[in-house]
């Protein structure tokens, strides 16, 4: 069996981080390998919650993990507190990123324009370093814009879709070339507001996809979507087909969300969709 060191949070509410990612890969037939990042009593959309930053713990792992003599098929990052757990993960891959391990980096850093309290200047720089080690990146529209530097207010006065997805691939295909990965945009939400979809880039080909758009932001999407991707990566499936596949888990269990009105905050109904995955 394929096994993925999965560095992310451990919210016990809101459907999003390990508790999104362990799941998913588990019911793909891959062993997820948890290293936290932070534990919380539910994610920060909350209005109060517990946190407990592992930053200083994080080395005891990859030091028994050595002892253990394990090695990894992939490795997966999410949402980290900050500058000091990116040096952290950057020493990881040093000692376990081998020639054959597949790296997926969600640089979790905002959403909507706005980005989340953890993030600095310092933050920033040293992402732009971490996802130069991946193979695949799944940035959401804002994080591609504090990557590459793209004004999210700018992009956002574009009224022609046509227009605001010529800006978006450009930034796209400049993440794309300063990486060298293949890049997956999410939750691109057009001037209609009718739609929201993905925009895969590797540098030879730009496929966008739509899918019909609730209004809703629901905690933990691009957790799952990105757990779907690096579960279909160490399946050995086509890239674009993994999107096709990641879009159909989430429309079933938005659209079972939506119905019985779950608020956003608390994430979505997805573990009676895991069999889509299967």
């Amino acid at each position: 069996m394929k096994k993925v060191a999965v560095i992310q949070d451990l919210s016990s509410f809101g459907k999003c981080s390990l508790t999104a990612a362990i799941p998913v890969l588990s019911v793909m037939g891959v062993q997820a390998c948890p290293l936290p990042t932070a534990i919380l009593s539910a994610q920060t959309g909350f209005p109060s919650f517990y946190y407990d930053d592992y930053t200083s713990k994080m080395r005891y792992f990859e030091e028994e993990w050595q002892k253990m003599n394990v090695t990894f098929d992939g490795i997966y990052t999410g949402f980290v507190t900050g500058q000091e757990q990116i040096n952290n993960i950057l020493r990881f891959l040093d000692n376990f990123n081998k020639e054959e391990t597949k790296v997926l980096v969600d640089p979790v850093m905002g959403d909507v324009g706005e980005a989340y309290k953890i993030f600095t200047d310092a933050l920033l720089i040293q992402m732009r370093e971490l996802v130069k080690r991946a193979d695949v990146i799944t940035p959401n529209v804002t994080e591609c814009c504090l990557l590459t530097g793209l004004s999210y207010e700018k992009l956002h006065q574009y009224i022609d879709q046509n227009d605001f997805l010529k800006a978006l691939e450009e930034a796209g295909n400049i993440l794309q070339q300063e990486t060298q990965a293949k890049v997956i945009i999410t939750g691109v939400n057009p001037p209609s507001k009718e739609t929201v979809g993905n925009m895969y880039l590797d540098g030879t080909n730009t496929v966008y996809s739509q899918n019909p758009y609730n209004g809703k932001s629901y905690s933990g999407t691009g957790d799952l979507f990105a757990s779907v991707i690096m579960g279909s990566m160490m399946r050995g499936e086509d890239l674009q087909q993994s999107v096709q596949l990641a879009e159909k888990f989430l429309i079933e269990a938005i659209k079972d969300t939506y119905i019985e009105g779950i608020p956003e905050v608390e994430g979505i109904n997805f573990e009676k969709y895991l069999k889509l995955l299967i």
